[in-house]
């Protein structure tokens, strides 16, 4: 369970520590001289599609993990159903983290506040992804004993 929720929490803050390199990446594209106009076909392409990818992905990955969790709950194996749970928060946290990541980038390079808008939505859906060892035991109805380990 500590194994398990340490794991989860060094994937978590990843995607915080990239963010803030996509940010400085955004910055230094931006000094370089390049920039794609927000008003440009390429610019509303950009803008279009990453908003539907937040707005299609962070409830789509709530909903999809909480579900994923009703059906370990069947598992009687302790050990295998915290590493399905594990597994499927890691692709929780990657599809809202490259959500995250992306509207930080195209924010600087795009200098669109929709694009900031976008990364703060993917920030409250990665918000409600972080791992705690309380949520765990919740969400999987692990016994006293799986506490402890």
């Amino acid at each position: 369970m500590k194994k398990t929720l340490k794991n989860l929490t060094i994937a978590y803050y990843s995607v915080y520590v990239a963010a803030i390199l996509s940010a400085l990446a955004g910055i230094y594209i931006l000094k370089s001289g390049y920039k794609i106009d927000a008003l440009s076909q390429t610019g509303i392409s950009i803008s279009s599609t990453l908003i539907i990818l937040i707005i299609g992905s962070v409830p789509a990955t709530l909903a999809g993990f909480h579900y994923y969790t009703k059906k370990l709950l069947l598992i009687e194996n302790q050990d295998e159903k915290l590493l399905k749970y594990q597994k499927a928060a890691y692709i929780r946290i990657a599809i809202l983290g490259l959500a995250l990541v992306l509207g930080v980038l195209f924010f600087y390079i795009m200098n669109s506040q929709s694009m900031l808008f976008s990364a703060g939505i993917a920030a409250i859906g990665l918000f409600f992804s972080k791992p705690a060892e309380v949520k765990i035991v919740s969400e999987l109805q692990l016994e006293e004993n799986e506490e402890t380990k």
